[in-house]
């Protein structure tokens, strides 16, 4: 069991950078911070990279701050859910309001059209699983 929660958990990990800054950006970080237990599932700094020039930056402007939000909620489950129960559910309740479609394909599991390329990573307050695309709800 960690020692870190799930913020620190990330930022220590080296690949969250953009998603720390966006959790900063949406008032997030405490909630995170919070006893939870949460599942995040976390996208890498290449992931945010992928997104559409101008995306994220756009994103954390001030005005543009409740969005932000709902797609970084997006990512949280709330509970501690880990890839052995993760590979029995086929969606999980969002904590920003949609639901997440997953399904597992050749041993891979998949969070919408995201694959989990790291599972459980262990935090004090819950677990991240990493992924390669940043979801994003419909609407």
């Amino acid at each position: 069991m960690s020692h870190k929660d799930i913020v620190d958990t990330a930022v220590a990990a080296g690949q969250f950078n953009t998603l720390a800054a966006a959790l900063g950006a949406a008032s997030l970080i405490e909630t995170l911070k919070g006893p939870g237990p949460f599942t995040v599932f976390a996208p890498t700094d290449a992931a945010f990279a992928a997104l559409p020039a101008g995306t994220f930056d756009d994103l954390l402007k001030p005005e543009n701050k409740a969005k932000l939000a709902s797609i970084l909620t997006y990512h949280v489950v709330s509970g501690k859910v880990t890839s052995s129960d993760v590979v029995k559910l086929s969606e999980a309740d969002s904590v920003g309001g949609p639901k997440l479609k997953i399904t597992t394909e050749g041993g891979k599991v998949k969070i919408n059209d995201a694959t989990v390329t790291t599972a459980d990573i262990e935090a004090s307050n819950g677990v991240i699983h990493v992924i390669d695309k940043v979801l994003i709800p419909a609407g």
